[in-house]
């Protein structure tokens, strides 16, 4: 990997870039968070008519799970110009996609008023989301690690992955808030289309960060060299096909163990837990403070002894981790469940803080927009998409443990990938 000349940021100092590629994915995870969130809470109840509770909420969920198909298409409509015309106006076309389409979804009118229209119109919009996402993470990671300075990548790729937690506990923060000023009368009726609507001003202030920013090193010595590639996505099929499996195996788990710690989580534990939705949301919070914390250590460490070793053993960790899902998060107490919470989601920062340095280091600069991206989003369809509905099914029909199985396999997966994969 070449390390980017100094004098060719042009005024891009650190705390600006940093700022600019933690802001944009806060908003961006906040954004996907609150639909995670009102899913399971929140649209069972208006989108969906009116019968099996259960059945509602698996018909919910597979709306949760279009924005995991439209992120590869985001990645390659997105990754084509930033890998074409430069990271930042990509990032920006990015930000507004996901903005636009989360405050629409808070003008939705329900299943009461218009009917199947409703379920129709919110999918659209999960679509919308999904493909901002596809665009934005790629984008931010490589803003940071293309302006680090050598031996620093992973810190510098850690910060838009801090944008994760923040987003998370943000969105989580804004409806516990909610339900705690509001009746379920008066939050059913209005209150949640606040944190979908309240949307609009964070992205007001991620545009104006990122449209403060110049073009990266990287992409800089690209241009003067005149290496762009006509149609990124066709390359990056036909001769780094091998690294695109690869990477998207090695995310794998990561994204099968945050989608467990949180959607299905915040399931399970309000209906078959039997937990108040306030009472799960602060022990979610607060079991977050661990993913934001373990993240920058792992970074550190990565720097240090490499990231594809940090990444082999926080998988094997991952996978004895599965094993214990079970019983831990089954036991229903509050004490038990907490530290469950608090060790899931503290490996997922273990696991979240080098990822996206690693997968960007897969290849070369003219398309490595598209291909980290495409590489992060084809990972969330196999391991997210599906992650909190097959999750429900398996402890709805053969036990929590089996949940844990899931994990642990999704683990050994990511972690024969990073024993074949070539790289620091």
């Amino acid at each position: 990997m070449s390390q980017p000349h100094q004098g060719a940021t042009k005024g891009n100092s650190p705390a600006t870039v940093l700022f600019a590629s933690l802001i944009g994915t806060t908003i961006e995870f906040f954004d996907f968070y609150i639909y995670a969130t009102a899913a399971v809470l929140v649209f069972p109840k208006l989108f969906f008519p009116a019968g099996d509770p259960a059945a509602a909420t698996l018909q919910s969920l597979a709306t949760f799970a279009i924005a995991f198909f439209a992120r590869p298409v985001g990645s390659a409509v997105f990754g084509h110009f930033g890998d074409r015309i430069g990271r930042k106006a990509t990032l920006v076309a990015a930000l507004l996609t996901m903005g636009i389409s989360t405050v629409v979804i808070g003008l939705l009118p329900t299943y009461a008023t218009i009917g199947t229209l409703a379920p129709a119109l919110l999918a659209l919009c999960r679509f919308g989301q999904g493909l901002g996402l596809g665009g934005e993470w790629g984008g931010a990671v490589l803003l940071a690690t293309e302006n680090a300075p050598p031996g620093k990548r992973a810190w510098y790729g850690m910060f838009p992955q801090l944008g994760a937690p923040i987003g998370f506990f943000l969105s989580g923060g804004i409806f516990l808030l909610l339900s705690q000023v509001l009746s379920d009368a008066e939050f059913f009726s209005y209150g949640w289309r606040i944190p979908f609507l309240a949307s609009s001003l964070l992205v007001i202030v991620g545009l104006y960060i990122r449209l403060k920013i110049h073009e990266t090193p990287d992409f800089q010595k690209v241009l003067d060299k005149n290496e762009r590639v006509k149609v990124p996505v066709l390359t990056v099929w036909r001769d780094h096909r091998g690294v695109l499996v690869l990477g998207t195996l090695i995310a794998l788990c990561t994204f099968v163990l945050f989608y467990l710690m949180t959607v299905f989580a915040l399931s399970w534990g309000t209906s078959a837990l039997k937990f108040t939705r306030q009472n799960f949301l602060i022990l979610q919070l607060f079991a977050v403070l661990f993913f934001a914390l373990t993240i920058p250590f792992s970074a550190v460490w990565a720097d240090r002894k490499g990231r594809r070793s940090t990444l082999i053993w926080v998988s094997a960790a991952i996978a004895v981790f599965g094993l214990v899902l079970g019983p831990m998060f089954g036991s229903g107490d509050p004490a038990e469940v907490t530290i469950f919470l608090s060790l899931g989601l503290g490996l997922m920062g273990l696991t979240y803080g080098p990822l996206g340095t690693m997968l960007s280091e897969l290849f070369p600069a003219e398309v490595r927009y598209t291909g980290s991206s495409l590489t992060f989003n084809l990972a969330g369809i196999l391991g997210a998409s599906l992650a909190p509905y097959a999750a429900t099914w398996l402890a709805t029909n053969h036990g929590l443990q089996y949940v844990g199985y899931y994990l642990s396999v999704a683990a050994v997966i990511s972690l024969v990938a990073l024993l074949m994969v070539k790289t620091r």
